[in-house]
């Protein structure tokens, strides 16, 4: 026992150091992640449009790593270490158009990507080719639209190509917000600036009858405003490279060219774009990854931060909480984005994450007043399921908008730890209020429990798994959630039974879909990566399980030794966009390896 606490300690030594020297100059973490085919295309094609001899630099080194990281078939992935998919290469074959007649080589690129897409059924030069990504994406509109958009304006299949485009009803998205849940809007909450900007495109582009002439004739210009008060001071909506590149490339095609979004699009895009030519899909996750962070440390939080580091994060935690209602998605102050950047949206996962890495950065006390507000800010989310969607409460009509199990947990522990954390200093009025949301979601976690005792996350999947559903992230997460909000003292029996069976329903479900190397994928029989293993340890962990942790930790160790920290492609961003993000296995081995060492130091030996 000696022995295994020794190598478990050396290897929480090992990874807590690298991440501390990772820190960024102004005192937390950015993250990194992985370039974008996708956004590469689309962001090139929206730099030629704009101006091809002035982004000539910017232009030629794009080409020039999507003409390196084509995979062997012909075809594009999300990510370098992604399986080609149909929606990337016809991109990517899209944009190859604009230039197809001055670049040689890329004309023999377009025919492998041309091969690739036949081979699939997707026929470049026919009208087919609309509805094959219309039928991919079915009623969620977000992705399949602007792709064909631009597949469009870039001449492919050809001049009658945007007659086959739906029309996005741009003209909706001028009325009250309060009206949009009951829109049955085809795009997610999240994507107004492509329903307004490729709905404008596709509108001067295909013909419409009489009366939606006249109306969307009139509702430009309110649109195009709209759009512009939209805009973050970055020029990037949701600092998000496809979504400010399609935005710039639509107005720009539909007469636009001066708008000032666009002029501020394409400075995001010029200034996004990484020194070998790619771009990823968003600046960065630097709340998420930070928060993540500070709670692998779990404990040993002090071991590794100082206190004036622990200040420093305090500080730029709360210098980012948002002070106003939000012009994105219309939410009160006192949520937390993804990002630091101005682009960031308050939503149901960071604002939870932040919640419960300040409550470990500093004296209750300290943050009290930081918490609360996003405390009200979460009851303001919450679905009347129960459950809470990511950023706008009340939508339902797209997978994106509902409630989802992952991020519930989430809020339930950060909930449940506040009311923990606060005993008897909360008003009756705000203990109320979070027993409330804390009843609420544990119902809407046990309704969503599956048969098999596994639950669906939204955000994240498995490339590799049926209908890229990730089971074994989200019951890790949902689990580890539970575990750590029954720690707390203030549930009653009733409640800690109903918790319990859930977890140990949870934990029934890892245990099964192990696989045999002691790893775990996204599911049953799928190839074992760093963050699902890791995280699959940190829920399974327990003196009963100990066996299990000590021979996935074996696995971590030689999988880390052999390939080193290798992120998988597990994030999803937008519809079905993958992406794989540095931070992701360093911060769930740590956590992993945090978890059991408390159980192992309990242990004698």
């Amino acid at each position: 026992m000696k022995q295994i606490k020794n190598k478990l300690e050396l290897k929480i030594n090992e990874l807590g150091n690298s991440v501390v020297q990772s820190v960024n100059p102004e005192g937390f973490w950015d993250g990194r992640l992985s370039s974008s085919a996708l956004g590469g295309a689309v962001a090139v094609a929206a730099l030629w449009f704009d101006n091809p001899e002035k982004n000539a630099r910017e232009i030629n080194l794009g080409l020039d790593w999507l003409r390196q990281t084509i995979n062997a078939n012909g075809s594009y992935g999300d990510t370098p270490e992604s399986p080609g998919n149909i929606s990337t290469s016809l991109l990517v074959y899209a944009t190859f158009n604009l230039f197809s007649d001055q670049k040689d080589w890329i004309k023999s690129l377009q025919n492998k990507i041309a091969k690739y897409l036949n081979d699939n059924q997707v026929d470049t030069r026919s009208p087919q080719v609309a509805q094959t990504i219309l039928d991919h994406y079915k009623d969620d509109f977000t992705f399949s639209v602007p792709i064909l958009a631009l597949c469009g304006v870039c001449g492919v299949p050809g001049k009658s190509a945007f007659s086959h485009i739906p029309q996005l009803p741009f003209e909706l998205a001028l009325l009250p917000r309060s009206f949009y849940r009951i829109l049955n809007l085809s795009v997610v909450s999240y994507a107004i600036p492509a329903l307004i900007s490729v709905g404008i495109l596709i509108f001067k582009k295909k013909n419409s009858n009489f009366l939606w002439k006249i109306i969307r004739r009139f509702s430009i210009g309110k649109a195009l405003r709209l759009l512009h008060n939209m805009l973050p001071e970055s020029g990037g909506y949701l600092e998000a490279i496809p979504l400010t590149a399609f935005v710039t490339l639509s107005l720009i095609n539909a007469g636009y060219r001066n708008h000032e979004t666009v002029h501020r699009g394409i400075k995001f895009l010029q200034s996004t774009q990484r020194t070998d030519g790619g771009w990823p899909i968003d600046v960065n996750l630097s709340t998420w990854v930070t928060s993540l962070t500070v709670k692998a440390f779990r404990d040993r939080l002090d071991q590794f931060l100082s206190e004036g580091m622990k200040n420093k994060l305090s500080l730029h935690f709360k210098s980012i909480q948002n002070k106003k209602v939000h012009p994105f998605n219309g939410t009160p102050p006192g949520g937390w984005g993804w990002t630091s950047f101005t682009g960031s949206v308050p939503d149901g996962d960071d604002t939870p994450g932040t919640i419960l890495a300040l409550l470990k950065l500093q004296p209750k006390e300290k943050v009290k007043k930081e918490i609360l507000a996003a405390c009200k800010w979460l009851n303001y989310l919450q679905n009347s399921d129960g459950g809470f969607p990511t950023f706008s409460k009340g939508w339902g009509k797209l997978p994106f908008d509902r409630s989802c199990s992952d991020l519930t947990g989430h809020c339930l522990l950060a909930i449940s730890s506040v009311l923990e954390t606060y005993s008897g200093e909360l008003t009756e009025k705000e203990a109320k209020m979070l027993k409330k949301m804390f009843g609420k979601a544990l119902n809407y976690i046990e309704v969503n429990q599956k048969n098999n005792g596994s639950w669906l996350p939204l955000w994240f999947g498995n490339q590799h798994t049926k209908e890229f559903l990730n089971p074994v992230y989200g019951t890790a997460r949902v689990t580890t959630y539970l575990k750590d909000a029954l720690t707390n003292s203030w549930h009653h029996l009733e409640i800690k039974s109903r918790i319990n069976k859930l977890i140990e329903n949870g934990t029934t479900f890892l245990l099964t879909v192990r696989n045999n190397d002691g790893s775990w994928g996204g599911n049953k029989n799928i190839t074992g990566t760093i963050e699902e293993t890791a995280l699959a340890v940190s829920a399974i962990a327990s003196e009963k399980h100990l066996q299990e942790c000590y021979e996935a930790l074996q696995w971590l160790d030689a999988f880390h030794a052999q390939n080193g920290m290798k992120a998988a492609p597990i994030g999803l961003y937008f519809a079905l966009l993958w992406y794989d993000e540095q931070m992701y296995p360093v911060t769930a081995y740590l956590e992993a390896l945090t978890r059991v060492t408390e159980i192992t130091d309990r242990k004698p030996g």
